[in-house]
């Protein structure tokens, strides 16, 4: 049966949207389980103004069967097995037929019982308690309260609709009885929208000027302007975050095309975008990547007839870029490096240090970067450009439109005469904003980015920054993924544990958290956001976690891993080796180290193993050493025969001490080094939950 939710509030900006969509899902979604509501389908959409959850629900919980205790066996009966008044009064208050008792064994002893068949709970009564709690328990990066309630939220809230099965449901929130009805748009059409299913409310809102699907809406502007711009052959410089936000801001997207004078076009494109986008969320117009005199709006209406909003739009803008013109002029009468003095009096963090201090760590650890992935050839520019990198916040335009830094120190740079790998690591050191953003182009560029952003996240953490649900002040999720994606995408192999030591060096004593605790949180952190990045990419959740087991390295290793894993899953060997190691972990798990002495095999198989071993390993330590974890992992496959061979005729737990110890070591060490490729016993194969392990020879 469906469900259709709506609560209705006054408009709430785009974050908080994103936010409340992901929570009502995973909220519904855990609820319902937990009521034993099937869920077929669910699905949360949003508005400026609404917050829609549409599902498909079972029309209530199963019939299931469950056993009601009494009091202890003991008690309930006598010594010659006849009911005594507790076990008759249990069934009396009960109803139950004395014949019906049985014994029922629980963790504390023998109780007197019946099984009995307890009648499923309708989902509508069900959802009139979830609904409100699931609501209620909504957070945002900004909560506000109105009028005398000390409810919080993150917009006053207008109403509840609430229907289930074409039924409204009995249920209630912050003084708002569920009803079966919404309002349209708020300025074109604010009429009363009835609404029994979910086609219903979708429809009787498009009339009423309001579009419920986001990604409809974003179809909506794309459309709208490709439309505006095909007879001039041009398009919209792309910008997927805006276009985000934008789809998130409107019920009704409504295309509009402005223009502004020529004499503006002498500005870099980037300043012409970014001027438009962060004053008044356009896009900015391009033609064989030329930025045009035109702009493309987003307006929540039906129409606009007079050109009021595009004429709007125009008067601002036309402002906006007359401060940016005169920016660009004033920001160039000084040069970066005589900006960067000042940076000594601009605070990075009160606990960190000025910008100034972050620029000298950035020059150190820029440095030795280079020096770890062989980029000699870029380290002096790069080190040039780490101690110019942070020099634009000084200047008009950065303070103006934040969104710039770095994109301008790189252009100013590159006009002062600066060589290409310092003004390219310049103005991409902040890249990439997001997972979907682009990494820096140059190799210079990565390097000083991946140097900043493990300046910050070490700083953070180090000082005990805490980093949970929405906060994260710092940005620091967004560093560490940035770093990832880097690492990943250009294949650099540093060591991150070797390179974490030396930013913590460049740090001091600034730190109030010692250095293996830093250390350890930052390794910590970083493999959160690795397995993040992994699962994202389509790979299984137990081959991630048997990935990135081996600790975090080299970060283009964990992909190679899970790759191997992933590539080699559907093998005929894959399933029996993996059973395999489970089985040599079992054995292992909790025995002292011991070291093997070739001496005390005494079976053919066990010298036969060791044998195989030694070759496996000289053959795989070469690959494992350049990241080909997939072809030694092949290699390693060929130890399966000869195990199997000793499991079968060894007896690993021998009476004798040392030879048992032998034997565990021998084990150990295949554990070694299956080890340095994956932690094979978190796969998961399937049916093997329940299964008992093999008893160990």
């Amino acid at each position: 049966m469906e469900l259709l939710l709506e609560l209705l509030t006054e408009e709430m900006p785009a974050s908080h949207i994103r936010s409340a969509r992901e929570q009502l899902e995973s909220g519904f979604r855990r609820e319902l389980d937990e009521a034993r509501v099937e869920v077929r389908s669910l699905r949360a959409l949003a508005t400026p103004r609404r917050l829609i959850v549409a599902a498909d629900l079972a029309e209530g919980q199963e019939d299931r069967e469950e056993t009601v205790t009494g009091p202890p066996l003991a008690v309930a009966k006598g010594p010659d097995g006849a009911l005594t008044r507790a076990g008759q009064g249990f069934a009396r208050s009960h109803g139950v037929d004395e014949s019906r008792l049985e014994a029922v064994s629980t963790p504390k002893g023998e109780y007197l019982g019946f099984r009995r068949l307890a009648k499923g709970t309708p989902t509508a009564e069900i959802l009139g308690t979830v609904v409100p709690r699931v609501l209620g328990a909504l957070s945002f990066p900004k909560m506000m309260r109105w009028g005398e309630s000390p409810f919080r939220f993150s917009r006053p809230i207008h109403g509840l609709l609430c229907v289930f099965g074409g039924r409204v449901v009995d249920t209630a929130f912050e003084g708002f009885a569920a009803a079966g009805a919404t309002v349209g748009h708020r300025i074109a059409a604010p009429g009363p929208v009835r609404a029994r299913t979910f086609e219903e409310y979708r429809d009787g809102l498009a009339r009423s000027f309001v579009v419920v699907d986001p990604e409809e809406r974003k179809k909506r502007i794309v459309a709208g302007a490709e439309a505006a711009l095909a007879p001039l052959a041009a398009r919209v410089y792309p910008d997927p975050g805006l276009l985000e936000d934008l789809a998130l801001n409107v019920e009704h997207p409504l295309v509009v095309l402005g223009s502004f004078p020529e004499a503006y076009l002498d500005l870099p494109l980037e300043v012409l975008a970014t001027a438009m986008r962060e004053g008044q969320k356009l896009f900015s117009v391009v033609r064989d990547g030329e930025q045009l005199a035109l702009f493309i709006g987003v307006a929540d209406a039906a129409a606009d007839a007079k050109g009021l909003i595009r004429r709007g739009n125009e008067r601002v803008l036309r402002a906006r870029l007359e401060d940016a013109r005169f920016f660009w002029a004033k920001d160039r009468e000084s040069p970066l490096a005589e900006r960067a003095a000042g940076l000594k009096d601009v605070l990075f963090q009160e606990k960190l240090g000025s910008y100034e201090d972050k620029a000298q760590r950035l020059r150190k650890i820029a440095a030795y970067l280079c020096d770890k992935i062989g980029a000699a050839d870029v380290k002096a520019p790069t080190v040039e450009a780490a101690a110019l990198c942070k020099a634009d916040l000084l200047t008009e335009m950065v303070k103006e439109f934040p969104g710039l830094q770095g994109r301008m120190g790189g252009l100013y740079a590159r006009l002062e005469g600066a060589p290409a790998a310092v003004h390219q690591a310049i103005y991409e050191h902040y890249q990439p904003a997001g997972l979907e953003d682009d990494p820096p182009a140059s190799l210079s560029g990565a390097v000083l980015a991946v140097a900043d952003k493990l300046d910050s996240v070490v700083g953070a953490l180090g000082i005990g920054l805490p980093v949970s649900g929405s906060s994260d002040p710092f940005g620091l999720r967004r560093n560490a993924l940035g770093v990832c994606k880097i690492a990943l995408e250009r294949k650099l192999r540093f060591s991150l544990p070797l390179v974490l030591d030396r930013v913590l060096a460049a740090y001091g004593d600034r730190l109030t958290l010692d250095r293996a605790a830093a250390k350890a949180a930052c390794l910590d952190f970083f493999s959160g956001r690795l397995r993040f990045i992994l699962e994202k990419r389509g790979f299984r959740y137990d081959l991630v976690a048997a990935a990135l087991a081996p600790g975090v390295d080299r970060i283009p290793d964990a992909l190679a891993r899970v790759e191997a894993l992933d590539a080699l899953k559907s093998s005929s060997q894959f399933e029996p080796f993996i059973l395999m190691a489970k089985r040599i972990n079992n054995i292992i798990k909790g025995t002292p180290a011991a070291k093997v002495n070739p001496d005390l095999f005494a079976e053919k198989e066990e010298r036969e193993l060791a044998s195989t071993l030694s070759i496996v390993s000289g053959n795989a330590q070469p690959m494992l050493a350049r990241g080909d974890f997939a072809r030694a992992q092949g290699i390693i496959f060929k130890l399966q025969p000869v195990l199997n061979a000793f499991f079968d005729k060894v007896l690993v737990m021998a009476e004798q001490k040392k030879v048992r110890q032998n034997r565990l070591g021998l084990l150990q060490s295949i554990s070694r080094m299956l080890l340095e490729i994956a932690d094979y016993s978190l796969v998961v194969i399937e049916g093997e939950k329940g299964a008992k392990p093999r008893a160990a020879r």
